[in-house]
């Protein structure tokens, strides 16, 4: 059950949209990259068979999902072009398939939640001592 991951020092984690940078051999001359972005659901296996999904949106609403095995010699390269991790609360996040994207997006605005410190709550609360003091006054 693991949350993250690591492929040639880049972490990602679930819940991160990440693009994965393929290499795709078409005849004995020919080669090109083609990248698959999208949302990764899940991580398993161990060791050297260690696998992660990742399942995008495509074409007429279809939902598409790729398996890539973290050790092969295809993948070029991974970026992480958004942060989902703080705000999964599973570790397989298949239920996403039945979700909206509306729905989706509640992921990503508790990452935002949890990086604000609870310090300035306290700020505020003493705040309105303060003015409430003075109304007194």
């Amino acid at each position: 059950m693991a949350l993250q991951l690591e492929h040639n020092e880049k972490k990602f984690g679930i819940g991160d949209v990440i693009r994965v940078h393929q290499k795709i051999q078409e005849s004995e001359e020919k080669s090109r990259t083609q990248i698959f972005e999208g949302t990764v659901l899940g991580i398993k296996g161990s060791g050297s068979r260690k696998t992660f999904t990742v399942r995008r949106i495509g074409a007429q609403k279809v939902g598409i999902e790729q398996i890539f095995p973290v050790n092969s010699p295809y993948i070029e390269k991974i970026e992480v072009v958004r942060e989902g991790l703080k705000g999964v609360h599973h570790a397989k996040i298949y239920y996403i398939r039945n979700k909206s994207t509306r729905e989706i997006e509640k992921i990503y605005s508790r990452t935002k939640t949890k990086d604000i410190v609870t310090p300035s709550k306290k700020k505020t609360a003493t705040r309105k001592k303060s003015s409430k003091s003075v109304k007194n006054k």
